[in-house]
């Protein structure tokens, strides 16, 4: 059986965008659960679509979402090159193969005249294939204007009547008629292949054996056939995904959100949570699962579960997993991710251990690593402000009094841990014959400004005793009815 070999091939002319993700994700894990390569090919052939920079973006972008390749640029690889504009003579080479077997031959038309057959085309009732007058030219009229300089295009040339059958690992069985096909240009006049010439030869020679891409790339599929059929070639196994979509099911697009990756990284969203969210956007586990690490995907991951209908990309569901993602991450994980949002907010002196016994009350209430800052500042420093809110509703004119008591006991307390705070609570509570929410609901508002929190005697033990006696003594300084 012949190892399993795909390949992902962007084009650098941007950012990556997420269902280029899905893409490579895919492919990564067809991979790595078959035990076979993934190849990172740049596809630059569209030198007007050419970005700086894009290709080290992509490779970037890839690692940071886990998806590693094992042959392609910056690595290298026994089919090196791997990025086409550092092919071109292997493409002039194959593209002359055909001319010479009589699959293709070069095209002199100039802009006007195809110009002319485009709008004979659109008036015609059928699709009009380039008229074919060029071939008709002698072998030694060809040559002799391609040794005059003449600008000229390879074209493949297309059967007539024909119909050409594709088995595709998600559609089955998916038939073209070559009616519909026109005689696709293969390499242009600047040297530079298209895309379909450059595509077909590198799959072979990269010994590919599955091609897993968009489907908006099934419509080119029959012309790829046709040219692995010319060659003499094996063709791979085709498996074309579902499109993403917008929620109101058109094609997603940058002009209903974000679509790049790297918009999704720069507003905190976590590489696990995107590809578990991206991994689930047409295939399915055959179960109720909603949650995988990487490792869980290559395990579970099969082409067969790709379905053929569009994917919405709900955000609303990719922010409630992030969510899950970033609570279910180890302490000492977030430590190291809220860290920094702590120092930018200049607090700088609090310890790891502190800020840890921050994260352990807060993480089930926060989204996101600054969460543990913007969320809380109570554990960083005393409120300067009270609710307003919070103080109409919860400071009553005994609460003085209340906190008062409160306050006499927590001084005497040998043990300000949970259990002994709100033993004092309850205590003051039942002494002054009152329900012991509306004590603490005043404290609170004392001890942290606010109105919501975490367990208040779990916060109290974390703040400290000193602390939470200054903030109560400033309370009942300003505070009043």
């Amino acid at each position: 059986m012949t190892a399993v070999r795909v390949r992902f091939a962007p084009s650098p002319t941007g950012f990556l965008h997420v269902g280029g993700l899905r893409t490579a994700l895919y492919n990564y894990l067809f991979a790595r659960k078959n035990g076979g390569a993934f190849i990172l090919r740049i596809e630059d052939t569209d030198r007007s679509r050419y970005v700086e920079g894009a290709v080290d973006n992509l490779i970037e972008t890839l690692r940071w979402a886990g998806i590693d390749y094992d042959e392609g640029p910056r690595k290298g690889g026994p089919a090196a090159p791997y990025v086409q504009s550092e092919r071109l003579a292997i493409y002039r080479e194959h593209a002359e193969r055909l001319v010479g077997e009589g699959y293709a031959y070069f095209a002199f038309d100039t802009p006007e005249e195809l110009e002319k057959m485009r709008r004979e085309q659109e008036k015609s009732p059928i699709p009009l294939r380039h008229d074919h007058r060029v071939p008709r030219l002698s072998p030694a009229d060809v040559r002799a204007r391609l040794d005059a300089g003449v600008p000229a295009v390879v074209r493949m040339t297309v059967p007539d009547n024909e119909t050409i059958a594709v088995d595709d690992v998600v559609r089955g069985r998916v038939e073209f008629s070559s009616v519909q096909l026109d005689n696709q240009v293969l390499l242009k006049s600047d040297g530079y292949p298209t895309y379909h010439l450059a595509n077909v030869v590198d799959d072979h020679l990269m010994g590919v054996t599955h091609v897993i891409r968009g489907e908006e790339w099934l419509p080119s599929t029959p012309k790829h056939v046709l040219l692995y059929r010319y060659f003499g070639w094996e063709l791979p196994q085709f498996a074309h995904l579902p499109l993403l979509l917008n929620p109101d099911k058109s094609k997603l697009s940058k002009r209903q959100g974000d679509v790049a990756v790297e918009d999704f990284r720069q507003k905190g969203f976590l590489p696990e949570a995107l590809v578990n969210f991206v991994a689930l956007l047409g295939w399915n586990p055959g179960d109720e699962r909603e949650f995988f690490t990487l490792e869980e995907l290559i395990h579970a991951f099969s082409l067969d579960r790709v379905g053929k209908s569009g994917a919405v990309f709900n955000l609303e569901k990719l922010q409630w997993m992030n969510t899950q993602h970033f609570r279910g991450k180890p302490d000492d994980e977030l430590l190291r991710m809220a860290k920094p949002f702590v120092l930018a907010a200049g607090y700088g002196t609090v310890s790891d251990r502190y800020l840890v016994s921050v994260i352990r009350l807060m993480k089930d209430r926060v989204e996101a690593p600054e969460g543990f800052v913007t969320s809380c500042p109570y554990f960083y420093t005393d409120p300067e402000t009270y609710d307003e809110a919070a103080r109409l509703k919860n400071w009553k004119k005994d609460s003085s009094a209340h906190l008062a008591d409160v306050r006499g006991a927590l001084v005497r307390l040998p043990d300000f841990s949970r259990a002994g705070t709100e033993g004092v609570v309850r205590e003051v509570a039942q002494n002054h014959q009152v329900g012991a929410g509306k004590i603490i609901h005043a404290l609170r508002l004392a001890v942290t400004g606010m109105a919501l929190g975490p367990g208040l005697f779990e916060l109290m033990e974390v703040l400290g005793k000193e602390t939470c006696l200054r903030r109560i003594d400033r309370a009942l300084g300003v505070l009043t009815v």
